[in-house]
């Protein structure tokens, strides 16, 4: 099995592939002052909640107290799981915390990780000017994708910020937008005024809000599904283009609900774009 991991400056993805069928996925916050021991902590328990791997061994890897676990504990299931898990794969657009992960899957699974980033094959015509830039999120959202649909295509990433993705056949990732996300412009508002507060993120039936909180989560809601529509607007009249549109991140299903132009939603889309690459560098 396979262990894949996005790191993100909000959540880190986590998923665990048993061949083509992804067995099990985790959404948790990113914590940069989290310690290793932590991160060992709460994965050793979500890998042992899942029931992943067999129960009658446990790995002569990680710490003194994993090895000395009882099989019969969560955290014995959980080292015993972790011996059917072979390999694993990382991205990251948060540095401090990418060999801290690493850290945790060597110790947990006995395995160094593969990190996407310079000389990892990813299939991929990059013509940003320095491709260096491009986010190895974006390009893991973009294998991801053309592994499911044909190109021309766009992808909506909403995480801390929202990111559009441009891709054209037959493998171009041609370059993209960021804008701030759905939380950073709540917080923002929250933050930066004296008498606004802080809403539930939700969906709005109505445009027009009778009340302050109504006014602020229409203002989101409607306003983030009104820029993607205008945005990739812009974007086909731009390029010439009538492309699938494709919605991913943690936000992924409420901007769809938004908007009037995406036509796909993806929540896998990142796990599923770390396994192709895990695979087209083996």
């Amino acid at each position: 099995m396979l262990l894949v991991c996005d790191i993100g400056n909000s959540n880190i993805v986590l998923g665990v592939w048993d061949g083509d069928v992804l067995r099990a996925s985790w959404r948790l916050t990113s914590r940069q002052h989290a310690t290793t021991d932590e991160y060992i902590a709460t994965l050793s328990t979500l890998l042992g909640r899942s029931g992943i791997g067999a129960r009658d061994s446990v790995p002569s890897v990680g710490p003194a107290e994993m090895r000395a676990a009882d099989p019969g504990t969560d955290q014995g299931r959980i080292s015993a799981a972790s011996t059917r898990i072979s390999a694993a794969i990382i991205s990251s657009v948060v540095p401090p915390l990418t060999p801290r992960i690493a850290e945790v899957l060597s110790a947990l699974l006995g395995v160094s990780p593969l990190i996407v980033g310079p000389g990892v094959k990813t299939g991929l015509d990059i013509r940003y000017e320095d491709p260096r830039e491009v986010g190895a999120d974006r390009i893991v959202n973009a294998v991801g994708a053309l592994t499911k649909y044909s190109p021309p295509l766009i992808i909506i990433d909403s995480g801390t910020a929202t990111t559009f993705d441009v891709l054209l056949a037959p493998n171009i990732y041609a370059g993209g937008i960021i804008v701030p996300g759905l939380y950073i412009a709540r917080d923002a508002l929250t933050e930066r005024t004296a008498m606004l507060p802080k809403v539930e993120l939700r969906a709005t039936e109505r445009v027009l809000g009778r009340n302050t909180a109504d006014s602020i989560r229409s203002g989101l809601f409607h306003g983030s599904g009104a820029m993607v529509d205008g945005l990739v607007h812009k974007l086909c009249g731009e390029l010439d283009i009538q492309p699938s549109v494709i919605a991913a991140g943690g936000m992924g299903a409420l901007l769809a609900e938004a908007s009037a132009v995406i036509q796909h939603v993806e929540p896998d889309l990142t796990l599923i774009g770390l396994r192709e690459i895990w695979l087209r560098n083996q």
